[in-house]
Order: structure tokens, then sequence, then C-alpha cells
């Protein structure tokens, strides 16, 4: 049998290591480019998971903001609604004359005591009543202008006559005060 020659026995060796390693190499790659596939769509998830966790934070902390408020301001229609009654007592009582006063002193004193009722459940409930008094200045955030009149003695922007008062609801306006305004200019 012939010898393989020395250099022709390293060439093939030479040859197949360089192969391997190419091989490996290749290997490496395809595994580092998997590994890098494996990586971005383990972000990709993380993302969409904090994302989706972030979006139920929001509706929970949304859903306790809407609770909160219709526990608040769930009955302002109903209260609404009660205001004229309020009203409409208070001008009974208004309207009387002093005979009447006299002569009706237990019904007078009857719907005192039920004005009286009323406005400590809408107290209880959050209601709070604006009076404004005349000479007061307009605050359009809580008085509503019925009519504007010029009044000696006044200045512009002036309450000169309430008609009917107002309620808050907590912090918010249920009904402003309605007043009527001087539109006396400054001298």
């Amino acid at each position: 049998m012939a010898e393989p020659q020395n250099e022709d026995f390293l060439d093939e060796i030479d040859i197949t290591d360089e192969d391997i390693y190419a091989e490996e190499l290749e290997d490496d790659d395809e595994d580092a480019i998997a590994l890098d596939e494996v990586r971005a769509e383990r972000d990709q998830y993380r993302d969409r998971f904090m994302r989706a966790l972030a979006d139920a934070e929001n509706a929970r902390k949304r859903s306790e903001k809407d609770r909160h408020e219709a526990h608040l301001y769930g009955g302002s229609k109903i209260a609404r609604d009660m205001l004229p009654v309020y009203d409409n007592m208070k001008r009974a009582v208004e309207s009387m004359t002093d005979d009447q006063r006299a002569a009706s002193a237990a019904l007078l004193e009857g719907i005192e005591l039920t004005m009286r009722e009323l406005l400590n459940v809408f107290k209880k409930h959050g209601m709070e009543i604006i009076v404004p008094q005349v000479g007061d200045r307009f605050d359009p955030q809580l008085h509503q202008a019925m009519f504007e009149a010029p009044l000696p003695g006044t200045t512009a922007g002036d309450i000169i006559q309430v008609a009917a008062e107002g309620f808050m609801l907590h912090d918010r306006l249920l009904r402003p005060a309605q007043v009527g305004v001087s539109s006396t200019p400054k001298a």
C-alpha cells in the first residue's frame, strides 16, 4: 500500500477543518439569529403585557372615579326636582300677611318645620344653599342674571334683587341663584 504523502493528507485535514469551522459558524449564526428572534418576540410580548396592564389600571381608575361621581352626584336629578318644592314653600311663608300669620300660626309653624327638615335633608346629601345678598358682586359662576337695570347708588355688576336662591351639590352648581344686576355705569 502506498502511504499518502504528508502534504496531501494535511491538505485534506485543513480543508475538512475549515469546512467544519464554517459549518459551526453557520450554526452559530443561525442560533444567534434564532435567539435574536426569540428575544424580539419576548420583548414584543412584554410590551403588549405592559400595555394591557396599564390599560387595566386605567380602566380600574376610571371605574373608581365613575363610581365615586355616581355616589356623589347620582341623586342630582331628584335634588333638582325638589328645588321647586323648597321655592314654593318659601314663597308661601313669605307671602303671608301678619293677620294670616296670627290666624294660621300652627300651619305656618308646620310649613317652617317642613322647610327646615327639607334643608337638613339637602345638607345631609351634600347640597348647600347659595344665598346672595343685595349689594354683593355678581359672580357668573354662582349667579344667573335675570335682568339688568340702572339703580342709583350702585355700581355695574352689583346684585340689586334676589329672585331665587341657588344650590350647590358638593362642588358642582345644581342651580345658580337668580338675581337682578345693576347696570349703572361707574361715575
